[in-house]
């Protein structure tokens, strides 16, 4: 990518972004994720109005009135972007590819998390750590992050989210909240990796999937290519058969990638290339509420 086009399209999804955190976002974000990076305060008596959640019912007991735990904020929170940047991610028929749309939240996200004065960091994963950007805060380290997403050229093709999850684990030894933004096409289990990580870390999974990935049009012979294998296939897609088969391999395997966050306790949302993410997004941060 030529770097006045790369500049130009940074700029552009810096000025969507940035609008859409401060706009729409700010206030949701914080509320999402506040709960993370709150430290027990002191107790008052409970006033009409308070959380239910927040009754120590230790401290009621003893009085015979209600008494609620208060919480200040604690320092700033870490935010980790865990972004795929696999083959896969280049595939996109509808409006634009899944890597753009993965820079695009992902760029949002960050704007929300500077605006919250929190701490943000990347790591690129293909079947490999392909790079590590330390937290870190302000504009300036935001673009450089969107720079990366856009122009990053990883080195291996395939995908090993169970190795991403395992070096997040390790490598932030605080506690942190961590967006995971994938395709989520991998054939290794990832289930016990999101489990331990979810255990240390406030994890956040993000699908972004293309429409046409769900089924296969009836189109006739069609040769089709693996990105993340190079390797191509001739199918018959005028064959039913041979359409019901891919067709039950997709949910087959959104399945599994939903049974794998169901039991992790991992929130997470599907996003389509052609879908409106900001009301993906708000849905996710209102459901944390």
């Amino acid at each position: 990518m030529e770097t006045t086009d790369l500049l130009k399209k940074v700029r552009r999804i810096e000025i969507k972004t940035r609008g859409l955190s401060r706009n729409i976002f700010a206030g949701e974000y914080h509320s999402a994720f506040k709960g993370r990076g709150m430290a027990f305060s002191e107790v008052r008596e409970y006033t009409y109005g308070d959380d239910m959640r927040d009754i120590d019912w230790n401290v009621t007991a003893r009085y015979n009135k209600p008494y609620v735990k208060v919480f200040e904020e604690e320092r700033e929170l870490t935010v980790m972007l865990l972004i795929d940047v696999s083959e896969s991610l280049s595939f996109g028929t509808s409006t634009m590819i899944k890597r753009s749309m993965v820079a695009e939240i992902a760029a949002t996200l960050a704007f929300s998390a500077i605006q919250n004065n929190d701490k943000i960091g990347v790591i690129f994963f293909s079947d490999k750590i392909e790079k590590f950007v330390p937290p870190k805060k302000g504009r300036k380290h935001i673009l450089y992050i969107i720079r990366e997403i856009l122009s990053f050229k990883p080195e291996n093709n395939q995908t090993d989210i169970n190795l991403a999850l395992r070096y997040l684990t390790n490598a932030i030894k605080k506690r942190c909240t961590a967006f995971v933004l994938s395709d989520f096409i991998d054939t290794s289990d990832y289930k016990q990796a999101l489990k331990i990580a979810n255990r240390k870390h406030d994890l956040v999974s993000i699908q972004v999937y293309d429409k046409l990935s769900t089924e296969l049009k009836p189109l006739g012979l069609m040769k089709i290519n693996d990105p993340e294998t190079g390797e191509d296939q001739w199918i018959d897609t005028s064959s039913k058969k041979v359409r019901n088969i891919y067709r039950n391999w997709w949910i087959e395997q959104q399945k599994n990638m939903n049974l794998a966050f169901k039991q992790s306790s991992v929130d997470s949302i599907s996003v389509s290339t052609d879908d409106d993410y900001v009301k993906s997004l708000l849905m996710l941060f209102q459901q944390r509420n």
